[in-house]
């Protein structure tokens, strides 16, 4: 439904790692900001306006978006090897399922002519859940952004720079894209307060680990 907001996840086949360097995990970055709207503006275009910086950065935005139809607003994220987090909120009809088909296909096009490799990547459909509440979003954003410390990839979250982490606390320098350019959209949703939020993070990484441990001995 439109206004809806929604938890979206997707996982690679058979877990095969899409991200190997940090170039992968840029790429999708852009991708995410390019097809966030409808647009006549080629990608390639897109990308070349937003390497001469944050104002080529502006100048794409201002291109893809004008008088365009926006399909969804990205609260948060997180991409990790093998799957994806993302918090959507639907701006137009079945905004959600086009946004991700363009995102998805054009990821594993460029994938497969890099690595010179031919089928999917994904699996058959993504998986998405209805966010009910703002409290509801607001625990679903911490346990989005604890994804690479529950999977010991680092110990502190804003070391992970292919997350809205850093967007979150206002550490928008330790982000992979160089242009320091914002992906999400969520001070209209979340009254989000950069001191505050990190404890709020913080304060569940032991308890997210433990819990991941537990069902990892369980499915064992």
């Amino acid at each position: 439904m439109i206004d809806e907001t929604y938890h979206i996840f997707t996982r690679s086949i058979a877990d095969f790692k899409v991200f190997n360097k940090s170039s992968d995990y840029v790429q999708l970055q852009r991708l995410m900001k390019y097809y966030q709207f409808q647009n006549d503006l080629r990608f390639s275009d897109f990308v070349e306006l937003e390497l001469v910086g944050a104002e080529g950065f502006n100048k794409a935005i201002e291109i893809v978006s004008k008088d365009k139809e926006r399909l969804v607003q990205i609260i948060a994220y997180c991409l990790m090897q093998t799957h994806i987090h993302l918090i959507l909120k639907q701006l137009s009809e079945n905004g959600i399922s086009r946004f991700m088909k363009d995102l998805l296909i054009s990821y594993t096009r460029t994938f497969n002519l890099i690595h010179k490799r031919k089928g999917p990547l994904w699996e058959s459909r993504f998986q998405s859940v209805l966010v009910d509440s703002d409290e509801q979003l607001l625990h679903l954003t911490r346990y989005v952004h604890l994804n690479p410390v529950t999977a010991r990839l680092i110990d502190n979250p804003e070391d992970w720079k292919f997350s809205s982490y850093n967007e979150y606390i206002g550490n928008d320098n330790n982000n992979a894209n160089n242009n320091n350019a914002k992906i999400c959209q969520f001070d209209d949703l979340l009254d989000v307060k950069p001191t505050s939020y990190r404890k709020f993070v913080n304060d569940r990484i032991s308890y997210q680990r433990e819990l991941a441990k537990i069902k990892s001995t369980m499915i064992d």
